[in-house]
């Protein structure tokens, strides 16, 4: 595949750290994302005080009145807190006393947190979100065991659920880091979370003492000994099993997820900012920086699919015993799949689901592709080329419900193969292209930042301020 050019990537420790301290400049479009730091950004000074947004349900500043389907929504947000020896530490997954199944969905999940997360930031209740890093932190620190395998030490919880003893009058914690799951796959995207929203806190509070903290600090270094160690990979993506993300469950996503991608992307920037510059640090910022720059290139080089891609790939030799090899991979052009021809528009592209030996799973995934625009991860002309072919093809990928989570559904035989039948998992139900109302709240953000901001020079939405 054609390499994009990357002499304007961060090559250093040094040109990283200036940049992530440098003051608020003018952005031109052409410029790579990974030139440019959160701070230089520039788009969220109007933000001077801790959890100080307008939003419609805390600010009396505003000189509108809430639509009261947002005062429902919060009403619910409440009723859905857990609290940990008087202290609330999260919100449950699921909030459905009609359910008979109630499973896992009464625990409160690391990644499904992060939405509730952003909304007590952004109306100034940071307290609750302080809580929980610093209660999954300390799970964190427990011994983790599946049968008589003993997980690493910087694995974080998929979830965990605060035991009330009535009589005792004390609280206690079970946390689930895989063995409990139903497909008893660790969840890798978990530890990312957690980083991301630390920084989220860390920038939406003013508050550096959390993160500056030794267990906040032992906590991001033992998530990013487990992501950055040396093995047999000879790519800079991390592989992963399947079930090990939001798909936590059999869908075909082995190997190298984008999600999984964009989410080790954005936690590596957000811990770059946060770790201390002693000598542990430092040798983590290093390694970072070298990962950073090899993770861009790759994912912009062998991830992205465009119409003119397409056709290259279409037109792949096979069997290249070479370093100069076009087709790195060796991807047989005949297993492109029909589909694909017909839902690439001529503007537009995204990142493809997985890249590896002899395979590129072409669906669409959602989540991956916003937090890759979000994380600075797809350059600007590929978020702007992301967004197109989100309008270009909207009836596919958003329909009358909220963003589908993954396009095309697989079906048939297909279905039977890849998720051994799993009668959760039918077409354009659950994972496999059904609807998840949380997926469009990154559409709204980059929708919202797009429309107003023309392209990365304004100070309107301060929602993307959490991210950066």
């Amino acid at each position: 595949m054609e390499g994009v050019n990357s002499s304007s990537s961060i090559s250093d420790l040094d040109e990283l750290a200036r940049l992530l301290d440098r003051p608020r400049v003018n952005i031109e479009r052409k410029r790579s994302f990974d030139e440019r730091s959160f701070s230089e950004m520039g788009i969220f000074d109007n933000v001077n005080s801790p959890g100080g947004w307008e939003t419609p349900v805390s600010s009396a500043r505003n000189s509108f009145e809430p639509h009261p389907m947002v005062a429902e929504a919060w009403d619910a947000l409440r009723r859905s807190l857990v609290y940990f020896r008087g202290q609330p530490v999260g919100t449950i997954a699921a909030y459905d006393h009609a359910s008979e199944e109630v499973l896992n969905y009464d625990q409160v999940f690391v990644r499904d947190f992060v939405p509730s997360a952003l909304a007590f930031l952004m109306n100034g209740e940071p307290d609750i979100v302080k809580n929980f890093l610093l209660k999954t932190i300390q799970i964190q620190g427990r011994e983790k065991r599946i049968d008589r395998f003993k997980l690493g030490e910087g694995a974080m919880p998929a979830s965990f659920k605060v035991i009330h003893d009535p009589i005792k009058e004390t609280d206690s914690i079970n946390a689930d880091f895989g063995e409990s799951a139903i497909g008893r796959v660790a969840p890798v995207d978990s530890g990312f979370w957690w980083i991301i929203l630390l920084r989220a806190y860390t920038k939406s509070t003013g508050d550096t003492s959390l993160a500056e903290t030794s267990e906040c600090q032992k906590g991001m270094r033992l998530i990013l000994s487990l992501c950055l160690s040396e093995g047999f990979d000879t790519f800079p993506t991390l592989l992963c099993a399947d079930g090990c993300s939001m798909v936590d469950r059999r869908m075909g996503v082995y190997g190298y997820p984008i999600e999984i991608q964009a989410l080790f992307f954005m936690a590596l920037r957000s811990a770059m900012s946060m770790l201390k510059h002693d000598a542990e640090g430092k040798e983590f910022m290093e390694r970072i920086v070298k990962r950073l720059h090899a993770l861009s290139f790759h994912m912009r080089s062998y991830f992205w699919l465009d119409f003119q891609q397409l056709n290259d790939i279409y037109r792949y030799k096979t069997e290249e015993y070479s370093h100069t090899a076009v087709n790195k991979f060796n991807v047989i052009p005949d297993s492109i799949p029909e589909w694909v021809f017909d839902f690439m528009p001529l503007r537009g592209g995204y990142f493809i689901g997985n890249v590896s030996p002899a395979r590129m799973d072409f669906r669409w995934f959602a989540l991956g592709n916003c937090v890759a625009i979000l994380a600075s991860l797809a350059t600007p002309e590929q978020s702007a080329s992301i967004m197109d072919l989100i309008e270009e093809r909207w009836e596919e990928l958003v329909g009358e419900m909220p963003v589908k989570i993954c396009h095309p559904a697989i079906e048939s035989h297909e279905w039977r193969i890849v998720t051994g039948c799993d009668p959760k998992n039918t077409r354009w139900s659950y994972h496999n292209g059904g609807s998840w109302p949380g997926e469009f709240l990154f559409y709204t953000f980059l929708k919202l930042y797009f429309e107003q901001n023309q392209f990365f020079n304004s100070d309107k939405i301060s929602i993307l301020y959490l991210f950066k």
